[in-house]
């Protein structure tokens, strides 16, 4: 068995945000990108990521300062 892909062979179609009926507004593609940014240096803990958060210059929604629980109940709300 050959680990080639064949040219015939269609990945399925993936759309970031399928589940989104809107447009993505600014503030979640600057949230998705510090995300990215926050993994892409190893933070993959939630207590990580959201430590990532607090020192990028996205806020929550609400303001202030982002929480495990916070960020966990937006990221459920968003469909992620």
């Amino acid at each position: 068995m050959s680990n080639t892909v064949s040219n015939t062979y269609a990945f399925p179609y993936l759309e970031a945000r399928q589940t989104l009926t809107r447009p993505v507004t600014d503030w979640e593609s600057d949230l998705a990108d510090t995300i990215e940014a926050a993994f892409a240096k190893g933070n993959y803990e939630l207590e990580d990521l959201v430590a990532a958060l607090n020192r990028s210059r996205v806020r929550p929604p609400t303001g202030g300062t982002w929480t495990a629980e916070g960020f966990t109940a937006l990221i459920h709300e968003l469909g992620a």
